[in-house]
Formats: structure tokens, C-alpha cells, sequence
């Protein structure tokens, strides 16, 4: 896996490849995601955070469900600049970070959700599933949720010119350790814009309090 300025400019380089189409990965509406968060029955000024947001309706269709205290995390610029502009004036709503997810500055017990589609996965060594490990325990709140997509066995062994990690639900379970609690996930077909198909894991866990 890249870091720091390398890794950055590998997504800004395919983000403006992409900016007049869709990447391999885009879904429009992450239904999986939104229908757990809809059962959760937060309170809509519950702080989410969604890490590695590319260019995802995922915000707006927060949003449009009524949260308010949501924060959009990506490395890529050009990803943040083109959901801001599809947002419009919806974008003030927003807390904006641009940055690496293992190197950013994230309030400590903060978050009542941490959401991650597809970003996790990129983490293939221990040292950095360990890294992100750490970052998501020293910002989500006890008792706060973790919903999480990951390439499932099956799934391309790259994405985005990438290599990646692919997990069943007993192996994330295992990874992520008696902090949480693995409540309920599901396996989702993916058809890219070029009509690949690529298997995904939803796990939603629950940290303990």
C-alpha cells in the first residue's frame, strides 16, 4: 500500500479520470448502509463519520433522512470537491476533512457511527490494520456502531490499480477483537459501471460499552 504524498496522488490521479464517469466501486445509493442506520434510530443530531467518501451520494442521502452532524472524510480533493459541488448550498451542513485516515486528527469519543465502504480493505498488513484499529477506537464513542464494507473472498485481489484485503465476517470479527460485538452482515453483489461483478461484506458491529 502507498502512504502519505504517493498514496494521495494515486487517488487524486484516478479521481480525475473518473470525475466525468463513475470508478469500478460507485454505488449511487449505499442501501445496505442506510437501511442499518434507518433501524438504529439515532437521534438525528448523532455524530456520523464517513470515512473515504469518494464521490458517494451517501452525505446527501443522510441528509435527506435529517442528520445533521455528519463529517466527510476522503484524501482526495477532487472526490470532496465534486460531492460539495452535487451538494450546493446542503454543503454548509457538512464538516469536511481532507486527509489519510490513519495519519488525520479526529476528536476522541466523538462519534456515535463510523462508517467505512471500501477503504478498510486497502489496509493489508497488520501494522495498518492495526493503525486503523487504534483510530477507530480512540474516536468512536462506547457503545457507538461501526458500519463496515470490505471486498469478500471471491472479490478481485485489487481495486483501483490497489491491492486489497478480502475478509469473511469471522475474520473481521477476530481483527477488530473483543471491543466489539459483530451484530448482524451480509454479502452484496457489486456490478461495476463496466458490469464486473465484485462480491462485498457488510458487518455492522457495536462497540462495547
Amino acid at each position: 500500500m502507498h502512504t502519505g504524498i504517493a498514496l494521495k496522488h494515486h487517488w487524486e490521479k484516478v479521481y480525475s479520470k473518473t470525475l466525468s464517469g463513475k470508478p469500478g466501486w460507485y454505488t449511487p445509493h449505499l442501501q445496505a448502509s442506510l437501511c442499518w442506520i434507518n433501524e438504529l434510530d439515532m437521534p438525528f443530531y448523532a455524530p456520523i463519520i464517513d470515512v473515504g467518501c469518494g464521490i458517494s451520494t451517501f452525505a446527501e442521502d443522510l441528509l435527506d433522512a435529517g442528520y445533521r452532524s455528519l463529517t466527510v472524510l476522503d484524501i482526495s480533493g477532487r472526490a470532496l470537491a465534486t460531492v460539495k459541488t452535487r451538494l450546493g448550498r446542503k454543503k454548509s451542513l457538512v464538516t469536511w476533512l481532507e486527509g489519510d485516515i490513519a495519519s488525520v486528527d479526529l476528536p476522541q469519543h466523538y462519534y456515535e457511527l463510523w462508517h467505512d465502504r471500501a477503504v478498510f480493505h486497502y489496509f493489508t498488513t497488520e501494522e495498518q490494520q492495526q493503525t486503523y484499529r487504534e483510530k477507530l477506537l480512540n474516536t468512536l464513542k462506547p457503545g457507538g456502531h461501526l458500519i463496515l464494507g470490505t471486498f469478500a473472498h471471491g472479490a478481485p485481489p485489487k481495486c483501483s490499480g490497489l491491492p486489497v484485503k478480502r475478509y469473511t465476517e469471522t475474520e473481521l470479527e477476530s481483527l477488530f477483537g473483543e471491543e466489539f460485538v459483530l451484530l448482524r452482515h451480509r454479502r452484496q453483489r457489486h456490478v461495476t459501471p463496466g458490469g464486473k461483478g465484485q462480491m462485498y461484506l457488510f458487518c455492522h458491529f457495536q462497540r462495547r460499552e
